[in-house]
């Protein structure tokens, strides 16, 4: 018989429960802040389904009328620089968050509303109801809240989209000293995603300040917690990643607050993270002014069972049993709350003049139609008092090297001068610079700033997002080749290429993602991509493209410089390759906006990026074709260089677009419809493209050469040009 023994994971996971001993130590201004706040976010609840009854929320109503106790009971004890993000129902976490800053833990009973919480209110709704005055200028409605002052990070739509980026500004926090630590709200189903699991391994190897706080509602939308978990005691989590975790009655405020006590205790201290789990229960169905059992997926009599038990009741219960207050006071702070959303209604609302006895929103107050596409990103304006040079006008001496020293000379510069730059990415800080070598020299150098993260794309691309929002620090990440990004897709175009416009458009998100394309290198079909095509496509991102080292430098310079999410492609083919950049400190930006004219041309103009603009060189040279060569640089569509574009074309009136990947992902089939619609009329053919096959390439040499495009492909092109040309 093997000997055998239980093993044990060392960390705590306990049960909290209050007794009356606990009530009647606590504060009761604490009490009073707690019974103060819960009001008012359920009156404002209460407001949210009463105007989704009458159609004026555009798009869901989560209400969390029964959930306040957690969100309140662990909220009312932060300081306004700590930070909270949640999830899709999270107006009560956001409320929370948003009345601790303006009014502090401690509410006047008598007197609620101060002109601060009333103007909190109105905003909130303002923001749900889609308007110009809420928080992110309409644009968030009901899942998407934001107010950074507050520290309200976010509230998130995706299911357990927010964990990677809390674990990023508690990365931030951290860094920046003073104690400060971030709460992640999440459900009972986002304890099952990836995201949260990766979050929680980081957060635990790297001791970040930061809480992951579930709140256990029992419900997906219809389908029970104990169908999709095997134990649904959600705070288990933790214990696989050496996390100590509490388990909570979410209806008892007290406990919660008692629970998140010891967390900030462990977070403030260094000791790392936390997890909490509140069981709640939400009174109504995922979304809308119906309970649960009106859709037949749970009883009445358990409804009544909950309802039994809310949070509001058992605060002011408690606090009358210790003589605290008495009914009366009770009664008033539920009718000065509602008092409080009757006027936030009153400034947003008005009667319908085509409709009797029907309500409408005050036409003035929604935004401007021209306001929609504010904000995708920044102006660039950041660039301006940079030095913008071109390196083929260099005139002084040049340094011969490799490009991929380039690569990681530029990085070295960059981060000398600039302390806010953070390295992060698999393996960056071994093996001498990476897997080739473009982060060579810089853990020596900075080894608090280049970080060698776990195989969790997703994670630590969603940390390095929360590092861009909290603003101190500004993130470079490594793909090591860039299909890892449909690993991090969610975080990639749904959370850091989205942030900035979804929010309202001001809060910069200053990200570098680097990666490579490997064509060529026999590495297969999911490791050769090139992403362009992708991320030309998805809002919020620019996109720079270098084919020589002295273009890299410049183009790096600049995407640092930026306050938006900046993809930066290299290629393998490039790294090893003799090349050269200006002698001195690389100091110089290639900015958006700056195509570069490699050969001029008077039949044909050919557009390209990367290492195909030397193949396209050399397509040109021997097929004889007086073809103007434009390396565009800038790929993106805010900063691809049209004046240079428009006016090759207008000269030649043909246009080749030459890429090496496959058709389905392929950047110029977007590039090739912009051009047909912009200059059309100075077209004599259609617009032309080289591209590779339909199939991502394969393993086996032959089939991967067949599947990508080099200098035969554009010369093939350039002879069904040339034909279109002869037949004009």
């Amino acid at each position: 018989m093997p000997r055998t023994r239980r093993l044990e994971t060392g960390v705590d996971w306990i049960q909290l429960a209050t007794t009356a001993a606990d009530w009647k130590a606590a504060d009761p201004a604490l009490l009073a802040g707690m019974l103060g706040q819960l009001h008012l976010i359920r009156a404002f609840e209460e407001t949210v389904l009463e105007l989704a009854g009458e159609n004026l929320v555009h798009g869901p109503a989560h209400s969390s009328i029964g959930q306040e106790g957690g969100a309140v009971g662990s909220i009312i004890g932060l300081r306004s620089s700590d930070a909270v993000n949640g999830s899709h129902r999270g107006h009560h976490q956001f409320l929370a968050k948003a009345l601790t800053h303006v009014a502090g833990p401690h509410l006047d009973l008598g007197a609620l509303v101060t002109p601060a919480i009333q103007e909190v209110l109105q905003r909130t709704l303002a923001e749900i109801l889609g308007l110009a005055q809420g928080y992110c200028r309409g644009r968030g409605g009901s899942m998407h809240l934001q107010w950074f002052e507050a520290g309200a990070l976010g509230t998130n739509a995706i299911v357990g989209g927010g964990a990677a980026m809390a674990a990023g500004n508690a990365w931030s926090q951290r860094r920046s000293g003073g104690g400060d630590v971030t709460i992640n709200y999440l459900g009972d189903g986002a304890s099952q995603i990836g995201s949260f699991l990766e979050s929680l391994n980081l957060a635990a190897t790297w001791q970040l300040p930061v809480a992951y706080f579930i709140e256990n509602n029992l419900y997906a939308v219809a389908t029970r917690s104990d169908e999709i978990s095997a134990d649904p005691r959600f705070s288990v989590r933790g214990q696989g990643f050496s996390i100590p975790s509490w388990r909570v009655d979410g209806m008892d405020p007290l406990a919660v607050h008692l629970a998140t006590e010891r967390a900030l205790d462990r977070m403030r201290s260094g000791e790392g993270p936390a997890v909490i789990e509140a069981e709640v229960y939400r009174f109504f169905h995922q979304n809308g002014p119906y309970p649960g059992s009106a859709f037949g997926y749970r009883t009445k009599e358990e409804e009544g069972q909950w309802r039994a038990r809310d949070p509001l009741e058992r605060v002011a219960s408690e606090m009358l049993a210790l003589g605290h207050l008495d009914d009366a006071v009770v009664a008033g702070v539920r009718e000065q709350a509602q008092e409080a959303m009757r006027r936030a209604v009153g400034e947003l609302l008005e009667a319908d003049p085509e409709s009797a006895g029907r309500r409408r929103i005050r036409p003035e107050l929604w935004p401007d139609p021209g306001f929609v596409d504010v904000g995708i990103r920044g102006d660039g304006s950041e660039l301006e008092p940079l030095e913008a040079a071109e390196p083929a006008q260099h005139g002084g001496g040049w340094r011969e090297l490799k490009f991929v020293e380039a690569v990681s000379g530029v990085m070295d510069r960059r981060m000398e001068q600039d302390e806010r730059i953070v390295v992060l990415g698999e393996d960056v800080h071994r093996l001498g610079g990476g897997t080739n070598g473009a982060t060579k020299g810089l853990a020596a150098k900075y080894p608090d700033r280049v970080l060698g993260t776990p195989i969790s794309e997703n994670a630590f691309t969603g940390l390095a997002g929360g590092m861009a929002l909290d603003g101190r620090f500004r993130p470079v990440v490594e793909f090591m080749y860039p299909d890892f990004m449909w690993v991090a897709a969610d975080q990639v175009f749904n959370q850091i290429g989205k942030a900035r416009h979804m929010f309202g458009g001001d809060n910069p998100v200053p990200l570098v993602l680097r990666t490579k394309v490997a064509m060529g290198s026999g590495y297969g079909s999911q490791h050769l991509m090139d992403p362009a095509g992708i991320f030309a496509t998805s809002p919020g991102w620019r996109i720079a493209a270098a084919s020589t080292a002295a273009d890299y430098v410049g183009l790096m310079n600049a995407a640092l410089a930026l306050q938006d999410p900046v993809l930066v492609i290299e290629h393998v083919d490039l790294y090893g390759t003799a090349d050269r950049v200006p002698e001195g400190d690389l100091d110089y930006i290639i900015p958006p906006g700056s195509a570069a004219v490699r050969r001029e041309g008077s039949e044909v103009t050919v557009l390209s990026y990367l290492s195909m603009v030397k193949h396209a060189a050399e397509a040109i040279e021997q097929t004889g074709v007086d073809a103007e060569l434009v390396d565009l640089r800038w790929l993106d569509r805010a900063s691809i260089d049209w004046p240079t574009i428009e006016a090759s074309v207008k000269k030649t009136n043909a246009v080749l677009i030459v890429e090496q990947g496959a058709q389905g992902t392929s950047y110029g089939g977007w590039l090739a419809d912009e051009i047909q619609r912009r200059l059309f009329d100075w077209l004599d053919q259609p617009v032309q493209r080289v591209t590779g096959s339909e199939a991502s390439p394969s393993i086996s040499r032959v089939l991967e050469r067949a599947a990508i495009a080099r200098t035969e492909e554009v010369v093939a092109g350039l002879e069904r040009i040339r034909q279109g040309m002869g037949s004009r």
